[in-house]
């Protein structure tokens, strides 16, 4: 179990995988920098964040439920997660976590992980297991169905050993320039073009003498 006073955010586990120099930006070095996709998503976020409960009488569906996980030392909030009815005699309910997300289906892993370690909060605080959950992407107005496979939840765990880590030694990665660099919030501040191998600091002092 972790120190309840080193709880890292879900949302760093997406950072991460993007890019661990961004995700020591934000949760080391506390930086943060806007751009119209962040400004997207913010909005999006808003829209099912605001807290509350709806019941669809086999669907009970919840907003902003608020998250943690003691043995992955996580915390976070749902955008929504769906308490499906199984069991009408006993009144079981199973949960799934469902993110949304303004862009498209990506590459990587980022925000399977993120809707991983919901599911890892989600199954500690309910007991229960829970197999799948669900992304929604904004571009193109359709959920995808993510099922929760060994493989997925170790690459979870792991990735928050490797943010933990991260965190508590206060390390910045170095700049590495790949094409999704071109689309972070963060370039003109990291420019991992030009920095490549050295600190922004020590490219600044050289180009001002």
């Amino acid at each position: 179990m972790i120190d309840d006073a080193d709880f890292l955010p879900i949302s760093a586990l997406q950072h991460y995988i993007f890019c661990p120099r961004q995700c020591a930006l934000i949760h080391v070095e506390r930086l943060w920098f806007e751009n119209k996709f962040t400004a997207e998503g913010k909005v999006m976020h808003e829209r099912v964040d605001k807290g509350g409960e709806r019941d669809r009488g086999t669907v009970r569906v919840e907003y902003g439920l608020h998250l943690v996980c003691h043995k992955l030392g996580l915390f976070g909030q749902a955008d929504v997660v769906e308490f499906h009815l199984t069991d009408k005699e006993s009144n079981a309910w199973a949960p799934c976590p469902v993110e949304y997300k303004r862009g498209k289906p990506k590459r990587d892993n980022s925000d399977k992980v993120q809707l991983c370690a919901q599911a890892l909060c989600l199954e500690e605080m309910y007991h229960v297991g829970i197999p799948e959950g669900v992304l929604f992407y904004g571009t193109t107005r359709r959920r995808q169905l993510v099922i929760f496979s060994p493989e997925l939840r170790q690459e979870t765990a792991d990735t928050a050993r490797l943010l933990q880590d991260m965190i508590q030694n206060r390390v910045t990665p170095e700049p590495a320039y790949n094409k999704k660099c071109e689309n972070c919030s963060f370039v003109d501040f990291c420019m991992p073009r030009v920095c490549k191998g050295k600190s922004v600091k020590s490219y600044l002092k050289k180009m001002t003498g």
